[in-house]
């Protein structure tokens, strides 16, 4: 009778066992999870130029774009996440606008999320981007300006979700990413631009 008692309640623990932990998760983030996110980003470049770029005071405007991303849990406490989107910008000097380049900079974070476990989970990262400037329509006057079309660059980020439903969270996030090239006109170096934008962004995101 004791054995059969005995095996009632080791049954019944881990019955409980099982639900208490149902329990747990149904809150936070876990190993093997994984975040979707989509966001509305802000894009606002820190922009140093040298040589003639310079010179020519040369800038580059602000972007408003959607970006996806999407973080694997490794651990309970740490994802990696995988940034995308793409985004055009006007390139404006002293003389009047150089034109569009547009900007794809693929970028991965080993983030830390703190409060894995609860509602609201700020979280940091750091990591590297891969920056590729394409579709460049750029002109100093009548001649056309050539351009590097890669760089890589670090990148840092914070942010925080806070949890809505079982499996939905809003997001902001701010992420810094380093990113420069390089110009030059009729064979002539025309120096350097850094870029280095400040990334602001809002959106939603999907537990999976």
């Amino acid at each position: 009778m004791k054995k059969h008692l005995g095996v009632v309640v080791l049954a019944c623990a881990a019955l409980f066992a099982g639900n208490a932990k149902a329990s747990d998760t149904s809150n936070g983030v876990y190993a093997n999870d994984w975040l979707v996110r989509l966001r509305a980003i802000e894009i606002m470049p820190q922009v140093s130029a040298g040589g003639a770029l310079g010179t020519l005071n040369a800038n580059v405007n602000n972007s408003m774009v959607p970006e996806l991303d999407i973080t694997y849990m490794i651990r309970d406490q740490i994802g990696v996440e995988l940034i995308l989107g793409t985004s055009r910008h006007q390139v404006t000097s002293s003389i009047g606008g150089l034109g569009g380049v547009s900007v794809l900079p693929p970028t991965l974070l080993l983030q830390y999320h703190f409060n894995h476990a609860g509602k609201v989970r700020p979280y940091v990262g750091a990591g590297i981007n891969y920056t590729y400037f394409y579709n460049d329509k750029l002109k100093a006057g009548d001649t056309p300006v050539s351009i590097k079309h890669s760089s890589f660059g670090p990148a840092i980020q914070a942010g925080v979700d806070v949890q809505v439903a079982k499996n939905l969270f809003v997001n902001a996030d701010l992420k810094k990413i380093w990113m420069r090239t390089s110009a030059s006109a009729g064979g002539t170096d025309l120096g350097s631009l850094k870029i280095d934008p400040w990334v602001l962004g809002l959106g939603v995101g999907m537990k999976f």
